[in-house]
């Protein structure tokens, strides 16, 4: 069995609220990411990351 990692939560909030949050907030994120429209947004992202990327590069 592998070993839990302790959460890091810098916050005044408790944990328990933090994970309670997740777990309403992950359902809606991952069908967003798995729509055509997440799709787009993040092949987007990625293109603009690789771009930054060359662009660090050449200086």
């Amino acid at each position: 069995m592998g070993r839990r990692k302790k959460p890091i939560n810098r916050t005044n909030i408790p944990q328990y609220q933090v994970e309670a949050i997740a777990r309403c907030l992950l359902p809606d994120i991952l069908a967003f990411f798995e729509s055509e429209e997440g799709q787009r947004e993040f092949a987007q992202w990625k293109k603009e990351q690789e771009e930054k990327k060359k662009e660090k590069e050449q200086e």
